[in-house]
């Protein structure tokens, strides 16, 4: 959301799917106002596509490079959240695709199907629309991260490589001390069905913009403009209610990867871990990726907390293509 697309691509065809399962979308007024000083570089495609019955996913696309790089935003935020990302992984020559998952931005917000098992199914069903490769490289932040996990367990032959930035992750024993932590109060507060829609209704630009400063290191990092997007998403009808209903599906996503690990094991593609080394999850990122992967490798995001893909995306695309292989240094984990 809140991206443009811009000129220049000529009638070359953007999209590997069929014209009547597509939607474009106009650019919002948030996206005219600033696209042109985020996005000079890029050339996005909006799309959406049915990924399940009566739902359709919003998703951006740019770059048309062999190997295909799927970016999963967090809460409270929309796929603008990779405005900074993506550019800099089209530059490298590969594809890039940025959907608004389930509930968010421009994406349907049905009354079910929030928990990440399912919203990873929504997720593979798009990329499958799109004609993404065969295996892709899965980035998730936050909320994000929760469905890229559950996609990597649920298709582990398609996920060549997996980032896991600043989130606590599902079926994990450092996620379950973390729900005892008062810094979590918010998993608590979104978990109360009903009230905590009707507190937050009609001020979600106040909500936002505590939730987003409590947890920023650099605040310039999401300019108003940015975070005008934002409270455009999430005022928007059922927006609340489906980033909420994420929350109260935590104790099932955690027994569905607890069932995988037990029923096949730790995930054997390369999967980095990344923290917010100034007020993000930092250290803790560590063990539980230990606990998920057999080949996990942890890097501290410097200059940030937890909005690393905003805070300081010139790290995170190099730590994104040394992970793939494509940096002139390897990870030291």
């Amino acid at each position: 959301m809140c991206m443009q697309r811009m000129p220049g691509r000529g009638n070359r065809a953007c999209f590997h799917v069929p014209v009547a399962a597509v939607a474009r979308h106009s650019p919002t007024a948030c996206a005219r106002s600033h696209a042109r000083r985020e996005t000079k570089a890029m050339t996005i495609r909006h799309a959406s596509a049915p990924v399940a019955e009566g739902v359709r996913l919003h998703y951006l696309e740019d770059g048309a490079g062999p190997r295909t790089v799927v970016l999963l935003h967090g809460f409270p935020q929309t796929c603008h959240a990779w405005r900074k990302v993506a550019p800099r992984l089209v530059a490298q020559g590969l594809r890039v695709i940025a959907p608004d998952y389930r509930g968010a931005g421009h994406s349907s917000k049905p009354p079910a199907g929030y928990d990440k098992w399912t919203i990873a199914a929504d997720i593979h069903a798009l990329l499958e629309q799109a004609a993404a490769e065969e295996r892709i490289a899965l980035v998730g932040h936050d909320i994000g991260a929760m469905v890229a996990l559950a996609y990597a367990f649920r298709f582990r032959d398609q996920v060549s490589h997996l980032v896991l930035i600043d989130a606590p992750l599902q079926g994990t024993q450092a996620m379950e001390a973390m729900r005892g932590d008062p810094r979590g109060w918010h998993v608590a507060f979104h978990g109360a069905r009903d009230i905590a829609e009707r507190l937050v209704e009609g001020r979600e630009r106040v909500y936002l913009r505590y939730m987003i400063d409590v947890r920023a290191f650099d605040p310039s990092a999401i300019a108003p403009a940015d975070f005008e997007c934002y409270v455009e998403a999430y005022a928007a009808a059922g927006a609340m209610r489906a980033a909420f209903e994420l929350y109260r599906a935590f104790d099932e996503d955690a027994a569905r990867i607890k069932a995988e690990l037990a029923r096949a094991g730790k995930l054997r593609m390369p999967v980095l871990a990344i923290g917010g080394a100034a007020g993000g999850l930092g250290e803790a990122m560590r063990p539980m990726v230990q606990q998920l992967a057999g080949h996990a490798r942890y890097l501290a995001a410097p200059g940030c907390a937890h909005w690393v893909p905003e805070e300081n995306p010139t790290f995170l695309c190099d730590a994104i293509l040394s992970a793939m292989g494509m940096g002139e240094e390897a990870i030291a984990g």
